[in-house]
This record gives structure tokens, sequence and C-alpha cells, in this order.
């Protein structure tokens, strides 16, 4: 089983920087890709980011330009580094995985636990 941890959300008035993490633990092989999604009150879950093992990239367009996507393969960590914040990205910021679980290449794809609370103040 994989399990996945957000941290660093937290309180940060409007122009600011905030970085997340996304820290995958288990039996994990290779990750295939990982992504951030959030939720605004009383809006859908919304894609932000998405990230391959390899780095590629893909952003929402509502934060392309101030939000950057990272993984580090060796802990198994993904990262968003959120600048130039605006009071719309107040969500809570959740991530979702797609691994390689073993040497006959099963995967394992879920995540949208808890999450991290991210608040954009003015």
């Amino acid at each position: 089983q994989v399990q996945l941890v957000e941290s660093g959300g937290g309180l940060v008035q409007a122009g600011g920087s905030l970085r997340l993490s996304c820290a995958a633990s288990g039996s994990i092989f290779s990750i295939n890709d990982m992504a951030w999604y959030r939720q605004a009150p009383g809006k859908q879950r919304e894609l932000v980011a998405v990230i391959t093992g390899g780095g590629s990239t893909n952003y929402a367009d509502a934060v392309k330009g101030r939000f950057t996507i990272s993984i580090d393969n060796a802990k198994n960590t993904m990262y968003l580094q959120m600048n130039s914040l605006k009071i719309d990205d107040t969500a809570v910021y959740s991530c979702y995985a797609d691994v390689v679980i073993d040497s006959w290449g099963s995967t394992w794809s879920g995540g949208f636990g808890q999450g991290t609370q991210v608040t954009v103040s003015s």
C-alpha cells in the first residue's frame, strides 16, 4: 500500500509564497506521475499541476508562471512552489500519485487525502 502525506500549507498575504510537499511512502519502485489538485469552498476539485517521473510538467492556466511543480524521485516526494499567491488560490491542496509498486509492473494510484489548507488574505 502507498500513503501520501501533504504538508506546507498555511496563511499568507496576497503576493506571498508557500511551498507544499507531498511525501509518498510504502512499496514504491518508481513514479509514473504525481499531481496537485485543489478544492475551494463550494467549488469542484481542479487539477493544478502534474509531473511525470521523468520530469515533464503541465499546469492549469490559472497558475502558469506562478507555480512550479517538482519531484525528488530519491525521496518519493513532490513539491509545489507557489509564488505571487492570489486570494483565488485559497483552497485545500491535495496530491495524487500513480506509481509502480513491484518488479512486475503492478501500479497503484490514488490520493486526495486530508490535504493541506492554503489561505491567501488581502
